[in-house]
């Protein structure tokens, strides 16, 4: 029996093997004669920390990632990964490599009983070079991610590895690891707690969550067919095959398909994981489709997270420091994009450009994107299971009228699908001049397509590093700007071959956009001037001007 993903409430049937077995080894810490202090250690070795680990050893931060397991691949668990997060997978070296495996897909449907009420496209427009979402079991994204890690010199990651204690000091803090060999200490500047929803760290600190829990128990199981049903996102609010509760379809690669069915709060999770019974309910879905059962898991799921994500030299990030439902991708996705947010902040601090006060911006800027992401979540919850007569009466009325009226659709929630967050936040330096577009302060730049110096087609954000970097329309000589900010000219480093990038950032002559390391929109002005430039860079890293 291995962990389901969803909360941490209930155990998961799984039928597939690991589909990777990693060694122990020892390490060089273990036989060192004074406890070793490293800069950076990072505690889970799932999606969130393997992204945070590949984003620091990138920026040439020297990491330790242990976990306490030796394999990946039990059960699907995560499926949806969003554009945002793909762009963050590219630029860590992963993202063509993912989305040449997912399935892809834009395109949404929700049925009421068994007739169509509603249609979506994620994606209508062209020129990105991530598509909407793909379907891609978590084990082949596991896969990817510790592949890209064996690259990278700078990261150390040390399998059956177990975080059992914790002592803060001012300027680190003391771990006791356990192995198979027995315990041995270890000293980190900073420790990043990527260890899920059972959080050891944060056990060991004494931190609870704050929020709720939904009593509504859902069941998923991942099934392997042959099936032509569409590649689309398929919703079900009480169809025939599941009277009075809804269903959910989602395809991946390997014919495998995610079904997900409301069993209601008094569902009781033995029986409802009983092969058996589950087959029994897939049938009523299916019909005569042959399929063979891969993974069962019943779980409920959380709303809620940690006051602060950042305690002294520990910072939580991912299912460690929130908690969401699973309609609307939101939970990975915005793990993943936790650890982008702090891995540019932290090698900040860690290389002397910055103060420890820029770790404080990575706690405001997530836990905003957290409340949105639980207040998403619970919207959708209660869209999807009504609280009383009246809440069910009201989304059958919704549901009713959506064919018909526009404002009835909007009002339809079956899980608001993750996107980046658009930071209120201090690093980001207030427009002098309106600005239109696609492009919004705080937000991560809009891809467009373009063509380079030398004549190859790319995409805009496949030429912004994960660095300061200034993007502008020539209109006469660049003043002479700070060190570290890289400059990439609009219609020269950069030709915006469809008219998408001018219109997406409404660039004008002379227009210039101050990129974060993490492509977040810091400043932008209608004509550059360098003093400005250095003042928006100060405030971003969280100096002074």
């Amino acid at each position: 029996m291995a962990t389901s993903a969803q909360d941490g409430t209930q155990d998961a049937v799984n039928v597939r093997k690991a589909v990777h077995q990693f060694g122990y080894r020892r390490s060089a810490d273990q036989d060192a004669r004074n406890i070793v202090r490293r800069p950076v250690v990072v505690v889970g070795a799932g999606p969130v920390g393997l992204a945070a680990a590949i984003d620091l050893g990138q920026r040439g931060v020297a990491v330790v990632l242990i976990d306490d397991a030796d394999r990946i691949g039990e059960g699907s668990r995560g499926i949806c990964w969003s554009k945002r997060t793909l762009e963050i997978c590219d630029r860590l070296g992963v993202g063509e490599k993912l989305v040449a495996q997912g399935v892809t897909w834009k395109l949404g449907k929700v049925f009421s009983g068994d007739d169509l009420v509603f249609a979506f496209d994620l994606l209508p427009e062209e020129g990105h070079k991530m598509p909407a979402f793909i379907n891609l079991q978590q084990y082949y994204l596991e896969k990817a991610l510790c592949d890209r890690v064996a690259e990278i010199d700078a990261i150390d990651l040390r399998w059956k590895n177990k975080l059992s204690g914790i002592e803060p000091h001012n300027d680190h803090v003391r771990l006791t690891i356990d192995t198979p060999d027995g315990p041995y200490a270890l000293e980190a500047s900073w420790l990043i707690a990527a260890d899920g929803a059972r959080s050891t760290a944060r056990d060991l600190l004494g931190l609870t969550f704050s929020g709720v829990t939904f009593e509504d128990k859902f069941l998923i199981a991942d099934i392997k067919m042959a099936a032509d049903f569409p590649t689309e996102r398929r919703f079900w609010f009480d169809p025939s095959f599941h009277a009075g509760q809804s269903a959910l379809m989602h395809r991946q690669p390997d014919n495998v398909w995610r079904i997900d069915l409301q069993l209601g709060p008094e569902a009781d999770v033995v029986e409802e994981q009983k092969p058996e019974r589950v087959t029994a309910r897939l049938k009523r879905m299916l019909g005569d489709l042959a399929f063979t059962i891969e993974w069962i898991s019943i779980y409920r799921f959380n709303c809620r997270r940690l006051d602060r994500f950042v305690h002294g030299r520990v910072v939580f990030v991912g299912d460690a420091a929130h908690q969401v439902s699973p309609f609307g991708a939101r939970g990975a996705n915005s793990g993943i994009q936790d650890a982008e947010n702090l891995a540019w902040k932290l090698a900040a601090v860690i290389k002397g450009e910055a103060g420890a006060s820029l770790i404080d911006t990575y706690e405001r800027e997530r836990i905003q994107a957290a409340d949105e992401n639980i207040a998403h979540s619970t919207r959708s919850t209660d869209f999807i299971a009504p609280h009383s007569p009246a809440e069910r009466a009201l989304r059958n009325a919704v549901l009713a009228l959506a064919p018909k009226v526009d404002f009835a659709r909007r009002m339809i929630n079956s899980g608001r699908l993750s996107v980046a967050t658009v930071y209120d936040t201090p690093l980001s330096t207030p427009d002098e001049s309106a600005f239109g577009g696609g492009a919004k302060l705080g937000a991560p730049l809009p891809d467009a397509p373009v063509r380079k110096r030398d004549g190859d087609d790319s995409h805009l954000l496949q030429e912004i590093a994960g660095e300061f970097t200034l993007l502008y329309v020539k209109n006469g000589a660049l003043p002479e700007l700070p060190d570290g900010i890289r400059t990439a000219c609009i219609g020269e480093d950069v030709i915006d071959t469809t008219g998408a990038l001018a219109q997406r950032l409404d660039a004008t002559p002379g227009a210039a956009y101050l990129l974060r390391p993490d492509q977040h929109l810091a400043a932008r002005w209608r004509h550059v001037d360098a003093a400005k430039v250095a003042a928006a860079r100060n405030r971003a890293m969280g100096r002074a001007g």
